[in-house]
C-alpha cells in the first residue's frame, strides 16, 4: 500500500503496476482511501456491476407485498 505522498512521488511506478494488473491501493492519514486500476480492470468491473443492476422499475414491481393495507383513521375535527 502507498501512502499519497509516496504514490505522489512515484506515480509512474503505481501507474505502470496498475498496467501490469496489479491494483495499487493509496491510504491517506493511515486509512485505505483510493485503488488504482487500469482501465481494462476498470471498464470490465463497471461493465459487470451495471449487467448485475436491475432497474428500478423491476426493483419496485418486485414488492412481495401486494396489497399493502391502509390505515382507517377518522380525521379529527377542527374548529376554526
Amino acid at each position: 500500500m502507498w501512502t499519497v505522498q509516496d504514490a505522489k512521488n512515484k506515480f509512474s511506478a503505481v501507474v505502470e503496476a496498475a498496467l501490469a494488473g496489479q491494483p495499487q491501493e493509496v491510504s491517506r492519514r493511515g486509512k485505505p482511501a483510493v485503488v488504482v486500476v487500469s482501465v481494462e480492470e476498470y471498464r470490465r468491473l463497471l461493465a459487470g456491476a451495471v449487467k448485475a443492476r436491475e432497474s428500478f422499475a423491476d426493483h419496485l414491481m418486485a414488492f412481495p407485498g401486494g396489497d399493502v393495507p391502509r390505515a382507517t383513521v377518522a380525521p379529527r375535527n377542527v374548529d376554526f
